[in-house]
């Protein structure tokens, strides 16, 4: 049984930094593509970025482009999200999904498993 488990989340001033991580078990978590989604209260969930599973290809959504940097350590079976310069609109709910592919996607319903998620609260 696979199991996708989020941490890192919590409460950060306006400009702060919190690193996000994403831990996956249950298969061999190098053939995993991984991406990071976030839902804020009353919106749909957004991609926020996405990696391949050699870590080698990344793919980030505008909005936080040269602010978050996604990795992955396969030696750890764990992705991290880091997130810079955060501003109150990304406070959400973040979500990590796993995907048995060579790549991540930007889109929800291309991954298997998802996480139950983190709460970041950025304060203005």
């Amino acid at each position: 049984q696979v199991q996708v488990v989020e941490s890192g989340g919590g409460l950060v001033q306006t400009g702060g930094s919190l690193r996000l991580s994403c831990a996956v078990s249950g298969r061999t978590f190098s053939s995993y593509g991984i991406g990071w989604f976030r839902q804020a209260p009353g919106k749909e969930r957004e991609f926020v970025a996405t990696i391949s599973r050699n870590g080698i290809s990344t793919d980030y959504a505008d909005s936080v482009k040269g602010r978050f940097t996604i990795s992955r350590d396969n030696a750890k079976n764990t992705v991290y999200l880091q997130m810079n310069s955060l501003k109150p609109e990304d406070t959400a709910v973040y979500y990590c999904a796993a995907r048995v592919s060579r790549y991540g996607s930007s889109a929800p319903t291309d991954y298997d498993y998802w996480g139950q998620g983190t709460q970041v609260t950025v304060s203005s």
